[in-house]
């Protein structure tokens, strides 16, 4: 297939969390499948990043897991690999609804506006035409490597959380873990399980939080995230918002003094690494779990960043101010599920009350 012909009304590139929020929307505001939209994604099969997680992260020790819209999702058991949980609920959910999933579609580019519609072309040539389009590829495939001063020189190994597989690889190796956010914390606690000698760098003070008792404490975190998306500076991450959970499992952790961090990181030599407090420590492996920036490589086009790298969004943080007709969900407060699921609504009506703007325009012209 080279092209699907005619344009349909609003094409999703995505099947995580917000795209199959999306997609259900859309549904449910009459769109017909494959006649008035498709999904479109870049994996083999459903689950999103999810399905790229390590097997050693459990459903137990998963943070994030949410029911999309319709479906709720059953409680597995806690031992299950939390990649073949949200597998095999987002393989249901895309049958369950008969969403239009094509895969594997990895998008290359897109061009177009909102006059003229936008041209979704695939890395092998294949394109897709639509009047608006939802776009919620993300974080998983953009990972975030830091920069300090003798990294390239480390004749041990690196590698980023994305590329992490199991903990069994680091037996008898010292591993420096960097990063503040729960996977780091998750990595320490799994290597101190095996044995593994570690060291944690985070650039601030780990902040710990008791569990949250207020239900809109979730709004509230988007709604900080997406203060800084509206005025076009980029994303902070959510858990700089808000903070690590502090449950009876990092409890231990802390006690042991597995998750109590050397602070951050001044330079790193061939086989060592300098703390900004002045001590030297040798490592064979750093492992960055340094976070993911959004996936939008494919929309550079379409001209959508500020001179600082930040995109202007508008209504309900998911229009983009100078790109009229898309939609980004996956970007910002949006980018973790606490949000996907809200912020794949938001696109799905803002869209169709796009479209039907433009055919009552039509008609009364």
């Amino acid at each position: 297939m080279q092209s699907m012909g005619e344009q349909l009304r609003t094409v999703v590139i995505g099947a995580g969390q917000a795209g199959l929020s999306a997609a259900h929307h859309l549904r449910r505001k009459g769109l017909v499948p494959f006649q008035d939209f498709v999904v479109l994604d870049a994996n083999e099969g459903p689950g999103g990043a999810w399905r790229h997680r390590w097997d050693s992260l459990t459903f137990d020790r998963a943070h994030g897991l949410h029911s999309l819209p319709g479906m709720e999702l059953d409680t597995p058991a806690p031992s299950e690999p939390a990649s073949a949980v949200v597998t095999r609920y987002y393989g249901d959910y895309e049958s369950a609804f008969a969403l239009p999933v094509i895969r594997p579609f990895k998008a290359k580019t897109v061009t177009g506006s909102l006059t003229e519609g936008f041209t979704i072309i695939s890395t092998d040539g294949r394109q897709v035409h639509a009047a608006t389009l939802i776009n919620a590829t993300g974080t998983w495939d953009k990972p975030y490597w830091p920069y300090y001063p003798g990294a390239r020189e480390f004749a041990g190994r690196q590698l980023h959380t994305h590329d992490f597989v199991a903990p069994e690889q680091f037996l008898g190796k010292r591993v420096l873990v960097v990063g503040g956010g729960t996977s780091a914390a998750q990595f320490l606690l799994q290597f101190a399980s095996l044995g593994i000698d570690t060291l944690w760098s985070t650039r601030q003070a780990p902040q710990w939080r008791e569990a949250p008792q207020n239900k809109s404490w979730g709004i509230e975190v988007e709604m900080n995230v997406n203060s800084r998306t509206r005025a076009g500076l980029t994303p902070r991450s959510v858990v700089s918002v808000t903070g690590l959970p502090l449950t009876d499992f990092y409890r231990e952790g802390i006690d042991s003094g597995v998750l109590v961090s050397r602070g951050g990181i001044d330079s790193i030599s061939a086989h060592a690494v300098t703390f900004t407090d002045g001590t030297t420590e040798d490592v064979d492996v750093i492992l960055w779990a340094t976070g993911f920036r959004a996936s939008l490589d494919h929309l550079a086009p379409l001209g959508l960043r500020e001179p600082g790298g930040g995109i202007v969004m508008g209504e309900e943080s998911v229009t983009v101010d100078k790109v009229p007709g898309l939609f980004l969900v996956g970007y910002g407060a949006s980018a973790s599920t606490i949000g996907a699921t809200r912020a794949g609504r938001a696109a799905a009506v803002a869209a169709q009350r796009l479209l039907d703007a433009r055919v009552a325009a039509v008609g009364a012209d």
